[in-house]
C-alpha cells in the first residue's frame, strides 16, 4: 500500500510519480512494479545533496547542499519541494539554473526534499 507523498520511479523508462491519494495495489510502469525512492538512499556526497532551509523575510529559501550542486545537462536537480504545515510546494529546475528555490509562504513546520537525476531523493527536516 502506498503512502501520501511517497515518490516512485520506473527503473525501465525513468518515469517518476508522487502519491497524491493513497490506495491499494502496486504502482506499475512498463509492466513491472515501480521502485520506492527513499530519501538519501544513494551513497553520494551528502554536502551536495541535503537541502538547506533558510527562513527569509518573505518565507523560505531552499538551497541544495552546503556546497552548490552541479546543474549540468547530465547531472542536475530536477525539483525542490517544500513541505510546510501539511502543504506541498514544488519548483522544477533545468540545467544552468541555480540549485535553489524560494517559497513566499508563512509556516511553522517545514521540511524540504529534492531530486537529483543521478543520486535520487534527499530530505531535510
Amino acid at each position: 500500500m502506498t503512502k501520501m507523498l511517497e515518490v516512485y520511479k520506473c527503473e525501465i523508462c525513468g518515469n517518476i510519480v508522487e502519491v497524491l491519494h493513497t490506495g491499494g495495489g502496486d504502482l506499475v510502469c512498463c509492466g513491472q512494479p515501480m521502485k520506492l525512492m527513499e530519501e538519501g538512499m544513494v551513497d553520494a556526497s551528502k554536502e551536495k545533496h541535503v537541502p538547506v532551509i533558510e527562513k527569509t523575510a518573505t518565507g523560505y529559501k531552499v538551497k541544495v547542499g552546503g556546497v552548490p550542486h552541479p546543474m549540468e545537462e547530465k547531472h542536475y536537480i530536477e525539483w525542490i519541494e517544500l513541505l510546510a504545515d501539511g502543504v506541498s510546494y514544488k519548483t522544477f529546475l533545468k540545467p544552468g539554473q541555480a540549485p535553489e528555490a524560494e517559497f513566499c509562504i508563512t509556516a511553522t513546520s517545514v521540511s524540504a526534499r529534492e531530486y537529483c537525476n543521478i543520486h535520487g531523493l534527499w530530505k531535510k527536516d
